[in-house]
């Protein structure tokens, strides 16, 4: 269930990467976006007794309010839906949502935009919609555990009270890693304060202070990226044998800070290498589609093989490329990328890799019997 739900959300995000240029309206995202994504969770869109547009929601004395979609089971409310359009923020309208929810009886609420969804409960006050979500599912950033949560959402999956039991937890960890994320980026003088006064005996003076927050975030970052870079080494089987010649010819820039890790795998590059390998499994099964990272690029190949590689990115500076290899392996074209999105655009090209190779077995396989 969990890999079919991944799937398909990872499906729904090339579409909406596809089509979000030519949506133009609120109801344009409504029908392209978010009723995939309701069927997505299994409800049948076409039952307007399952799930409800513009359900009419009277709020004391306004009357004719409407909510843009009611999800019912068991003819319960179960979820309330309100819809921006795609280019809005998904965090900036909640008031017509908070306004909803007390009159609706149904103990989640969803803002999105098509592209992010924040899931609201009222775990601070009964009836009252929270202010900020609990959860929120980013189709561009589809992780294990988000996956997870969005399971008890679905039609066959829907667990009331397994939600409520784990929505209080997700709500503060979410809090606390914002927090921690902020400090990560720039530590506060509370946080250096506490570190440096269990090993730093002087006076910590207004100069001396600024000079450790800049320690601070360097030791915190190198720190991250090492631990960062030892699990994905193991997860992505990154292959760190001699490099060959066309590597050797790549070499990267030497990083002058001695303490920094030679070879970093960033977020973007992992980024990147999901939607090629969501792509890709249009074609060929995941296990075949393997990684590995260099100095020089971030490497997609075929069967962990370096003589069959389907993508390489180049993200190493600050102009991002995508190496495809269509044409055959020896003649490499690079793209260049304004965002991660832009990598939907060669779809073509990296099936058409795939195919070379496959018919290139194919040939091998007809010569080897005759």
């Amino acid at each position: 269930m969990e890999n079919d739900l991944k799937l398909k959300l990872e499906q729904l995000h090339q579409r909406v990467a596809a089509l979000k240029d030519q949506i133009h309206t609120e109801e344009a995202t409504k029908n392209a976006f978010v009723m995939p994504f309701i069927q997505i969770l299994g409800y049948d869109i076409f039952n307007p007794t399952e799930v409800i547009p513009e359900y009419i929601c009277d709020i004391g004395t306004k009357k004719g309010e409407k909510i843009d979609y009611v999800i019912k089971k068991e003819d319960k409310p179960i979820l309330i839906i309100e819809c921006k359009h795609w280019k809005e923020n998904a965090d900036a309208h909640n008031s017509q949502l908070h306004r909803y929810y007390h009159v609706s009886k149904s103990r989640f609420g969803v803002l999105t935009n098509g592209l992010v969804y924040n899931f609201y409960a009222d775990l601070e006050r009964p009836n009252i919609m929270d202010d900020k979500p609990f959860f929120t599912l980013e189709l561009s950033n589809l992780k294990d555990s988000g996956i997870k949560i969005l399971e008890k959402f679905t039609r066959n999956g829907y667990n009331l009270e397994g939600i409520l039991d784990s929505a209080e937890d997700l709500k503060y960890i979410k809090a606390i890693r914002n927090e921690f994320e902020k400090e990560l980026k720039d530590p506060s003088d509370e946080l250096v304060k506490l570190l440096v006064n269990r090993f730093f005996e002087k006076p910590l003076t207004a100069s001396r202070l600024a000079s450790f927050k800049e320690y601070a975030r360097r030791a915190i970052s190198n720190s991250i990226n090492e631990s960062i870079n030892f699990r994905l080494k193991n997860a992505l089987n990154i292959n760190e044998k001699n490099p060959s010649k066309q590597e050797q010819r790549e070499v990267a820039p030497i990083d002058e800070n001695p303490d920094s890790p030679k070879l970093i795998t960033t977020e973007e590059e992992i980024e990147g290498s999901q939607i090629i390998k969501a792509i890709l499994r249009e074609v060929v099964p995941a296990a075949r589609i393997s990684f590995r990272d260099t100095q020089s690029y971030f490497g997609i190949l075929l069967d962990d093989n370096n003589r069959k590689p389907l993508a390489r990115l180049h993200f190493n500076f600050s102009k991002k490329y995508l190496e495809l290899f269509h044409k055959g392996k020896d003649n490499g074209e690079r793209k260049l990328l304004a965002s991660l999105d832009d990598i939907y655009q060669y779809r073509k090209e990296l099936l058409a890799t795939v195919s070379n190779y496959q018919k290139n077995s194919e040939k091998e396989q007809l010569n080897a019997t005759l």
